[in-house]
This record gives C-alpha cells, structure tokens and sequence, in this order.
C-alpha cells in the first residue's frame, strides 16, 4: 500500500472530526489517507443498523459517508476506504503495522476539556507500533489556528499560524522517536514548539547521594542544561522550528495538561513494554490523554 495516514470509522461524529485530522495531516505529509471500519457479524445486528440492510451494506454506507465528507472538503487528497470484518481492535492494530499514523476520535467530557477514552482506543493507543492521535468530537481545523484578525474563518486565510505543539520531555530517558516526531510535526506545520520539562526535588538521602542539588536556582538551572543539550542535535537538524522551553518543578502530567489548553497537538510518549496485567500507556500518557483540551499524539518507544 502506499505511504498513508489511517483513521478508525464508526459512524460516530468523533471518528468524523478524526477522518478530517488524519485527512488534513496526510496532506500536509503528502501521503494517502486509508479510512478503516470494523465491523464484526452478530446474529442480533445493533440497533443502529437499520431493517433490511444487511449488516456488511450498514459497514459500507457508513464509510462511504465519511469517506464522501472528506473527499468534499479535501478534493485533491488520494483516500482508500475499507470495510474490515474483524474486531475493532484486531483491526485497528492491524492498520497502525502499515500507517505511518493512525487517528481515533474521543467523545469530549460534558464540554469539559479531555477525553473520553473508550476501551477500543485505550487498548489501540497502548499496542499500536505506529503514534496515535486522539482526536474530540467538534474538533475542526480552525482548532489548530491562532484566531485571525476581524472575526475572519482561519480556514479562509492559508498564512495564519498554527498554534503551538506541545511536547512532554523527560530528560533523565530522552527518545529520539518522540523528539523527532515533534519536531516534524512543528516543520510541517510552520508551528512553534514548546517543549515542556517537569521535575520533582530529589529527596535528601537522594541528593547526597547522587552528588545534586536538592532545591532552589541550582538544581532548575542543572534541569535546565539537560533540556538544552538533549534538544541541541534536534534544534540543528531543524533549524526553521522556533523552540521554547518551559521546565518547571511539579507534576508532569498537571504542567502537560496546562501546557496543552490552546496548543494545536499535545506529543507525549509510551513506553513499549509488557506490564505484569499487559501492555499500559503509562500514568502521565493517560492524564493527559484524559484531560488536555487538544489533540494528543501518543509516540510508542523502546
């Protein structure tokens, strides 16, 4: 298949807001979009099926619907729609093994910034071997814009700037996936990139013995460097991406979430690893995948 961005579709107004993401994001990698329902048979179809339609036509319809409203809104973009008679999940893991990225839609929280990660999406993000983009419902491309002046559509003005892209960095395990992935993803977008460092004061057993500081000006200044030095190679290999960074002592996953109201894409990683009750996404992935107010890409690494 060619290179491609993949999307899951159900029918849902959240898939639909993911399906125009993964759309707008192929474009701007200059691959394909592959749109992809699962649909499994059941001797009793879902209410949603209507009488007389077969359960394979009400999969079909429902991805020609939305494979129709994107190629409206994107006319240039070459799609692949498949209907794939597999669980959702076996299915979109299968798709994720081919994608260079794959998109899923999130119910919102009451109008609450965060998701609501369904179990399908909660074990897809913590499988996929490709990155993973939750996406809310209502979620448009005038999102990823800073507001244009008069009042006017960012969709109606090409040079108004995307908003910021966030990325979680932990310096004491810094991944080259995830440092790549967002600083191609702030290029492709002409965006800024904030980068966003939380520590915690070691405690004093801990700094005596380590040789570090145990608060104050010396030990943020110590974090400081390690955030420099482990953006450095980045920063020359994408001298066009304008970098700010913010490290800060707290908790990480509450300075993520702040940092992400009014980003464009929130890039946090997860770790491969087998858990003793299987594969998890981590505590600080899982915090902001509930609770950010943007889109979240969650990068899988070593």
């Amino acid at each position: 298949m060619l290179r491609h961005v993949a999307a899951g579709i159900d029918g849902s107004p959240e898939s639909l807001a993911a399906a125009h993401w993964a759309a707008r994001d192929a474009l701007r990698r200059g691959v394909a979009l592959h749109l992809v329902h699962a649909w499994e048979w059941r001797p009793r179809p879902a209410p949603s099926v209507p009488m007389g339609v077969s359960q394979r036509e009400w999969a079909e319809q429902t991805l020609t619907q939305a494979s129709n409203s994107v190629r409206a809104a994107h006319p240039g973009l070459s799609i692949i729609d498949e209907p794939v008679p597999q669980p959702p999940v076996a299915a979109l893991l299968a798709a994720a093994e081919q994608a260079e990225l794959l998109v899923l839609g999130s119910r919102g929280l009451s109008g609450v910034a965060g998701f609501l990660v369904g179990s399908v999406s909660q074990r897809v993000v913590a499988r996929a071997t490709c990155p993973v983009v939750l996406v809310r419902v209502g979620e448009s491309s005038a999102d990823e814009h800073f507001s244009a002046p008069g009042g006017v559509s960012p969709d109606e003005i090409s040079e108004t700037p995307y908003r910021d892209i966030v990325l979680g960095l932990d310096t004491g395990r810094p991944c080259d996936q995830l440092i790549e992935f967002a600083f191609e993803t702030a290029r492709r977008c002409e965006a800024a990139l904030r980068v966003v460092h939380v520590f915690s004061a070691p405690s004093a057993h801990t700094a005596a013995d380590r040789l570090v500081p145990q608060s104050g000006p010396e030990l943020l200044a110590e974090h400081e460097h390690a955030v420099v030095a482990a953006l450095r190679p980045w920063c020359e290999k994408f001298p066009e991406v304008a970098v700010a960074e913010t490290v800060v002592e707290g908790r990480a996953a509450n300075e993520l979430v702040r940092a992400a109201s009014g980003a464009a894409l929130a890039v946090v990683g997860r770790r491969t690893r087998e858990a003793r009750l299987g594969t998890h996404i981590g505590s600080v992935a899982h915090a902001v995948l509930h609770h950010a107010g943007c889109p979240v890409a969650v990068i899988p690494h070593a």
